[in-house]
């Protein structure tokens, strides 16, 4: 493997992973948490509006799953362009690119005549929202020190899942008072204010030093570096020890040595997927379908929404102490076996408390692995293309399954549905817990550094500084 001569002498991974927490990485957080925020409550907001239309005879459960189907396959795209653009022309370029794509469709779906061009047009937004979430996690990810890393990752998924919540919340007050097109008008216009606020945001030193920019990465990481020394005397950078692979067609990630961590990060990505929107996104209209009024309806998943930014929170604090294979492990099976209780609850605290701690599960699983663990799998060079390509085999199951989850609700009921989801989990904690490796506390350049030697141990691979993953 080859280092540039610019990577050698920037540097970027060490002088940034020695610095201590300042303002400027609050503001990193900020520019991108509110971007980020915006595109999970765009994405959740289709429970509520799904369950409304259909409510008004607007359109039927085959329009609805076509609807959320037509969501992850724009989604589909926008995850596999953004990791190309993000790697080839940087991190904010893509990140803008998408903030406008699914701000400006999310204001004209507020106007859709029909269903059929608001399916069209959720497409569209599908592209933005895809693209968003690649690129939204790998960026902080190269900003911020590897001590704290989980922490940062996970407080970003915080920010970013209590639009669950939010979503739900604003829902059961927008849609009954004012209908469901004031939600698709009020997210497009703030994503359109988090645009012209984000052109701020500088692009990440890691992915200049790698693509031979040294003297744009030297510029900020000096500026980021003035800053940080207000808070005491630096510490000295740390010598290099690994080195950074040479650049290649995305294809190498279907390959060895990367092929298995492409695998471990797809399998999260679907089982993600499957999670929320196989079941939480179809909540109000599995409970509509089973008799209960529309404000009732988002009245129940608004108490269990709250298990976003708490399950989020709890990821955040296993982060850095359990470590991310363990947490994904263990809230796969508290997720499973919730699962299975579910249904049998009755109505009332029972099936909000039941909901809550399974969609609380779901979420530690979400910020440990999905959001923290996906962008440390793959080196500098790949990791947009390597989290676009987990992203996208996450999008095409979840697209797919949303026709087999209205045939299984047809024949089971939402007890079928959600033993389905049990089996995905349990599997996942299964493969886990034989192949998966750790990463907490470690350099991202140490973290993604990759051999051709398969043939360690998960246990072995866990404890050395440059691992193989799978």
């Amino acid at each position: 493997m080859a280092r540039s001569a610019e990577l050698i002498d920037i540097n970027a991974g060490e002088r940034l992973d020695r610095l201590p927490i300042c303002g400027f990485h609050w503001r990193i957080l900020a520019l991108i948490g509110a971007g980020m925020f915006l595109d999970a409550f765009d994405i959740y907001l289709a429970g509520g509006v799904l369950g409304t239309v259909l409510k008004e005879g607007w359109s039927t459960l085959e329009l609805n799953a076509a609807f959320v189907s037509a969501t992850f396959v724009g989604m589909t795209i926008g995850a596999w362009f953004s990791g190309i653009l993000g790697d080839r022309f940087g991190r904010r370029f893509s990140y803008q690119v998408n903030l406008a794509i699914f701000g400006l469709a999310s204001i004209a779906a507020a106007f859709a005549p029909s269903m059929v061009i608001l399916i069209g047009l959720r497409f569209i937004i599908g592209i933005g929202l895809g693209a968003e979430i690649v690129v939204g996690y790998a960026t902080l990810t190269e900003f911020v020190p590897a001590s704290s890393r989980g922490r940062w990752i996970g407080l970003l998924a915080v920010i970013t899942n209590f639009s669950l919540f939010a979503s739900s919340m604003v829902g059961l007050w927008v849609i009954p008072t004012f209908g469901w097109r004031y939600m698709f008008g009020l997210v497009g216009v703030l994503a359109m204010i988090v645009w012209f606020l984000r052109k701020s945001m500088p692009e990440s030193p890691r992915w200049l030093a790698a693509n031979g920019r040294a003297d744009e990465a030297e510029k900020i990481l000096e500026a980021i570096e003035a800053e940080a020394a207000r808070k005491g005397t630096l510490a000295p950078v740390a010598a290099k020890t690994s080195t950074e692979d040479s650049a290649g067609p995305v294809w190498r990630l279907f390959q060895p040595p990367y092929l298995g961590r492409t695998l471990l990060g797809s399998l999260l990505h679907i089982v993600v997927g499957f999670s929320l929107y196989g079941f939480i996104g179809w909540l109000p209209t599995f409970m509509v379908k089973g008799g209960h009024s529309i404000v009732s309806s988002l009245g129940y998943t608004t108490v269990m929404a709250l298990g976003g930014p708490v399950g989020s929170l709890i990821g955040l604090a296993l982060a850095d102490r359990l470590g991310r294979r363990l947490s994904i492990v263990g809230s796969s099976i508290v997720a499973a076996a919730l699962g299975i209780a579910y249904p049998h609850m009755s109505d009332g605290v029972a099936l909000a408390c039941t909901g809550f701690l399974l969609v609380t599960s779901i979420y530690v699983m979400l910020a440990t692995g999905f959001a923290m663990h996906v962008p440390e799998l793959f080196p500098t060079r790949y990791r947009l293309r390597g989290t676009a390509i987990c992203a996208t085999s996450g999008r095409i199951a979840t697209a797919l399954v949303q026709y087999v989850v209205v045939a299984i609700f047809a024949w089971q009921g939402l007890t079928g549905v959600l033993t389905t989801l049990a089996g995905i989990l349990v599997f996942q904690a299964v493969i886990f817990l034989v192949f998966g490796f750790e990463t907490k506390g470690r350099s991202l350049e140490s973290a993604s550094a990759v051999t051709d030697t398969h043939s360690e141990s998960p246990a072995s691979v866990s404890q050395r500084p440059a691992d193989i993953g799978v």
